[in-house]
């Protein structure tokens, strides 16, 4: 009796080219994700180094700023020692790479407090104001940037453009000032620097660290009021300048799928303008557009410095600050390590979005 062949060459097995074809794309899939891995590895070593050269160059002799300008020779020497600033170079990167893998960024002259204890205390108030900027600027800039694509040279295109080469233009301390002293000195509309009126200061149980959504969880709306008139300003500053940058890269991508092919074919089809632009154009640069968005996110991370400054806005941007005219670098490098780690994590989950939406790019 012949033996049945079971290899899977029947009606409903796939194909020799079916399997090879699909072994092909595991592989592809595989090497993408060990490149995006590999890249996401030396990008963060690359930023550890830059952080650690930073403080060895810096003109601030950490030890001193540790015992003291009347230490003697002796407390200084061990302190060095300690501190291990005796050992080679390559030696101290090392220590220094397993401390910040650990989360240890030392502890901060300033406060005297663990450095991740600061950041874990100021990040969520950067996080709140950045987060409610760039929801500004997506909320009007997306708009603003198809409508002026669409109605190329009419008045809002004028209108778009004059908005985004101001906010390229004009100073954010300039503005932050002027806000302040119209829209809280003169006009009463706002609350004034700070995130919160003293009255409520320490009131609101720290859930989230996000002052909005702690007084709301905490079921206390005068309080929300309060942070939300506090917010409101600084937070519209960031807004601004995150609308120009996502109007100009929202017309500048809706410009040149307007001129694309399958738009005049769409058009010849007898559809509606408004679905030719919504529903054919805009989906179109979906993709591109979260980079956009995912990368002002990050700059109004990093770049609320001033703006924290201004409006005496406890967050990251103003603890480096601090941090930074006193010498304290454990701070400061450790400020910057979360800022960068944010912007890595930011690109990769922009590039995971682009490939779950894009299977072309799989």
């Amino acid at each position: 009796m012949a033996a049945t062949d079971t290899g899977g060459t029947g009606p409903g097995a796939p194909s020799p080219a079916q399997g090879d074809g699909r072994a092909a794309a595991r592989r592809r899939r595989a090497r993408s994700i060990a490149g995006t891995l590999l890249s996401l590895a030396l990008t963060m070593l690359g930023l550890l180094l830059v952080t650690f050269i930073i403080g060895r160059v810096m003109p601030i002799d950490p030890v001193l700023k540790v015992v003291g300008d009347r230490a003697s020779q002796a407390q200084y020497d061990a302190a060095y020692q300690a501190m291990g600033l005796d050992r080679p170079l390559v030696v101290q990167f090392m220590l220094y790479l397993g401390d910040v893998v650990t989360g240890d960024f030392g502890r901060s002259i300033s406060t005297g407090q663990l450095v991740v204890d600061d950041i874990r205390r100021v990040f969520p108030a950067t996080v709140e104001l950045a987060t409610l900027g760039t929801l500004i600027g997506v909320l009007i800039g997306v708009p603003l940037g198809v409508i002026a694509a669409a109605r190329r040279g009419g008045i809002v295109d004028q209108v778009a453009r004059v908005v985004a080469l101001v906010g390229y233009s004009m100073p954010i301390f300039w503005l932050g000032l002027m806000g302040l002293l119209v829209f809280y000195g003169i006009l009463g509309w706002v609350g004034g620097p700070g995130r919160q009126g003293i009255i409520y200061d320490g009131m609101i149980p720290t859930v989230t660290g996000l002052i909005l959504v702690d007084s709301l969880i905490a079921g206390d709306w005068a309080a929300f009021q309060d942070a939300f008139s506090h917010i409101i300003l600084p937070a519209s500053l960031l807004g601004y300048f995150s609308l120009a940058y996502i109007s100009r890269m929202t017309r500048s991508f809706m410009l040149e799928q307007l001129s694309a092919e399958y738009i005049t074919t769409a058009r010849v089809k007898g559809l509606s303008e408004n679905a030719v632009i919504w529903r054919h154009a805009f989906r179109n640069i979906q993709i591109p557009l979260i980079t956009v968005i995912a990368l002002s996110f990050g700059s109004l991370l990093e770049g609320s410095v001033l703006t924290e400054i201004i409006f005496s806005w406890p967050g990251l941007g103003q603890y480096i600050t601090k941090a930074l005219l006193s010498g304290d670098m454990n701070a400061v490098l450790g400020g910057t390590v979360v800022i960068g780690t944010c912007f890595v994590a930011l690109n990769l989950l922009s590039d995971i979005l682009y490939r779950v939406l894009d299977p072309r790019s799989k």
